[in-house]
């Protein structure tokens, strides 16, 4: 309202309400002091970055994976890139590894992950003899220590006659650790896709040592293409005009590495020894498998552990996870994870590992867990690495099975 049409009550009630508004906003603390005290807590600070929390299972089998990355953006991709191939329906891909070509800054990566794999496969193999491994004779729940947990969270066969009790029997190293197959590519770029009528003509492999193929390795018994020009795209499709030839000169320095890494292979090392390089090799092959696929395109079905390395999913009817009936046996490809590659398998974590009484089912949410790898590592001797220290729950002291109905 114009000054003009103001009267002089009106104008000086409202002058009165702004300066009160002017001393409220100079010290608020002043008029809340006798309701609340306000605190202001800088969570930059207090934050643990390196906290884990214990990866929570799916609430049903038929829910689906969680995308690594979002629907939203995935069908902007998908947009843009069909924009681009109306723009220009014929043109020369020059990113590598689309075009055909190797990546060179990951070829020796590649070979880093592959000497991680073996060392941390020779080492299993020696702590398996000291460390007892235990596996459920019904479902895939594993544990490592002397006595089996009593958690009751067995879900094989008749779980529910046995309480979802386990039944332990002693285990092996590929109990500890799981690296799912999928198929070699010869051409991953030329003939990306395997048919259903072609499974059985082509061999399978681990998905993570297919993947150090695809980035720069060559083992004598799966063979590749190598190009040496990058391939065109004409309307989405790959046409190689060159004639393609093997393009070793980027791999034949690193053939002569090919060895588990450290001194694994000696017999004098203690068990302390071989627990901290196999650590150590799990974390190289962890970090070379993420570097990789940041190039190169790895898909898994998002209801069941299939994997495929490579630029497309392929077309096998091999699907038996929930609704396959509706895809016909076909797998509901999207983006993996690395842990889709390597099978961390978590088990329980034991604090007390000389000791002889089993983790407690009312007990269970004090314990922690760890990949299996992380957890046979540390009761060896190796040092506890931080960024499992809080999904171990180190910091949590469980109360005895007698104080149990004292804790709140």
């Amino acid at each position: 309202m114009h000054r003009r049409y103001l009267s002089s009550s009106s104008s000086s009630s409202i002058l009165s309400h702004f300066n009160s508004l002017n001393k409220f906003q100079s010290s608020p603390t002043h008029h809340l002091c006798h309701s609340r005290t306000l605190t202001t807590v800088d969570t930059t600070t207090t934050r643990d970055h390196s906290y884990a929390d214990i990866p929570k299972p799916p609430k049903s089998k038929s829910e689906r994976k969680p995308y690594p990355t979002p629907m939203k953006i995935l069908v902007q991709r998908a947009k843009q890139e069909k924009e681009a191939r109306k723009a220009q329906p014929c043109k020369l891909l020059e990113d590598p590894p689309e075009n055909g070509l190797l990546v060179p800054e990951l070829v020796s990566v590649a070979h880093q992950v592959y000497q991680a794999r073996e060392s941390i496969l020779l080492g299993l193999s020696k702590l398996v003899n000291v460390i007892p491994v235990l596996r459920c004779r019904h479902c895939f729940e594993v544990h490592i220590g002397q006595v089996g947990h009593e958690i009751r969270t067995c879900s094989g066969p008749k779980s529910g006659l046995r309480n979802a009790t386990h039944v332990w029997r002693k285990g092996m190293v590929h109990d500890v650790i799981y690296f799912p197959k999928c198929f070699h590519l010869y051409d991953r770029v030329g003939k990306p896709r395997v048919i259903h009528n072609e499974s059985r003509s082509f061999k399978q492999l681990p998905a993570i040592v297919e993947l150090c193929i695809q980035a720069g390795l060559n083992l004598e018994n799966y063979p590749t293409k190598r190009r040496t020009r990058p391939v065109y795209s004409i309307e989405g499709r790959i046409v190689d005009f060159e004639d393609t030839q093997v393009d070793s000169s980027l791999d034949c320095s690193l053939n002569s590495e090919l060895q588990p890494k450290g001194d694994l292979g000696n017999c004098d090392l203690n068990i302390r020894e071989v627990s901290s390089m196999v650590l150590d090799s799990w974390f190289e092959m962890i970090s070379g498998a993420k570097k990789m696929m940041e190039r190169y395109k790895v898909h898994t079905c998002g209801y069941c552990p299939e994997v495929q390395v490579g630029p497309k999913g392929h077309k096998v009817r091999m699907c038996k996870a929930s609704k396959h009936q509706s895809r016909n046996g076909m797998h509901a490809w999207q983006e993996a994870t690395v842990f889709d590659l390597v099978g961390p398998n978590y088990v329980w974590h034991v604090a007390d590992v000389a000791g002889e009484v089993p983790l407690c089912n009312d007990l269970k949410r004090y314990y922690g867990k760890a990949p299996a790898v992380v957890e046979m590592c540390v009761q060896a001797g190796a040092r506890v690495p931080d960024e499992y220290r809080s999904m171990m729950r180190l910091d949590v002291v469980p109360p005895c099975r007698d104080e149990l109905d004292l804790v709140t």
